[in-house]
């Protein structure tokens, strides 16, 4: 157990490292200078270098990456030359609302697909399992730019029911959760149901059912159990992406997260936020990527941490 975490963190050591390389050439390629956006218009050329070297844009770009990484392993993420503000309070200040659009979004698409997929693998070719295919093409058939705009036209300006801008109350979550969810929940339910139809034609459940078992307590007591596996590393990854922020949702709806800062941030080439965006992003599926594999472990004793 302990060798293996030792291995995970020393693997996630090697992520964050790639993505931090990755970052800070990606923000350097793209046409612009942020000594510009600290300066009025019409600033002179004298005033723009003297920014430029302020910020230290005037070394090689070695010389800036180790600089940048210095100050990240001090504690430090530098200032925003957009907001004029400390990176860390600005993202701080941001990830409650991203976390809670998250954690609503994978809570009511695990709600409605877990159940509808088991039930629709149990029952192959019945009309709850046409129900849970129709349901499922059509979630991952649509576009989170499309939806998002349906949704808008229909529950805030046809039916005049959700506010579709802002947030502070529970109205203001409805839409973008539902956004989320849907194509989620879309997928989580075609997999937990395939992942039931492969469960319950192993050699065990025959045995299981010859043994006089019921059928239900064979289908939520021994073939559930697996085929939550996939479920849960799915369910894992889609919350992954949800935490690093969704841009497109949080821009429609002006939910004021992590997506709509990173998008304003990579627009104002902002090197300091972009790139200690784009490490807490990655941090967060390398701890999610472990607590997956953790929880999978005790679901499946064949999934044993470091086996």
């Amino acid at each position: 157990m302990l060798k293996y975490l030792f291995k995970r963190l020393f693997e996630a050591l090697i992520v964050l490292f790639c993505v931090s390389i990755i970052a800070f050439l990606l923000i350097r390629m793209t046409p612009g200078n942020p000594a510009l956006m600290m300066l009025p218009d019409g600033a002179p050329e004298e005033a723009i270098r003297e920014m430029e070297i302020q910020l230290g844009l005037d070394k090689p770009l070695y010389v800036q990456y180790f600089m940048y990484i210095s100050d990240v392993l001090h504690g430090d993420l530098g200032v925003s030359t957009s907001y004029r503000q400390d990176v860390a309070d600005i993202i701080w200040g941001r990830i409650p609302v991203t976390v809670e659009l998250a954690l609503l979004s994978v809570f009511f698409g695990c709600l409605i697909a877990i159940p509808l997929g088991i039930i629709a693998g149990s029952r192959q070719g019945s009309a709850t399992d046409f129900f849970c295919m129709v349901f499922a093409l059509l979630g991952q058939s649509m576009s989170p730019v499309w939806l998002s705009v349906l949704n808008v036209f229909v529950f805030g300006v046809w039916l005049g029911w959700l506010p579709t801008m802002g947030t502070g109350t529970w109205a203001h979550a409805v839409l973008p959760v539902l956004t989320l969810a849907y194509p989620m929940a879309a997928s989580i339910a075609r997999i937990a149901r395939s992942g039931m139809i492969d469960t319950l034609s192993e050699d065990y459940i025959t045995a299981t059912y010859a043994k006089g078992i019921s059928g239900v307590k064979v289908h939520w007591k021994y073939a559930f159990r697996n085929a939550l596996v996939p479920v849960v590393t799915l369910v894992g990854l889609q919350l992954g992406s949800f935490l690093a922020g969704t841009i497109i949702v949080e821009t429609v709806f002006g939910w004021a997260g992590i997506g709509q800062l990173l998008n304003q941030s990579v627009g104002n080439r902002d090197y300091a936020l972009v790139q200690s965006l784009l490490l807490i992003t990655a941090a967060c599926f390398v701890v999610i990527n472990f607590v997956v594999d953790v929880i999978n472990s005790f679901i499946d004793p064949r999934n044993k941490l470091g086996g």
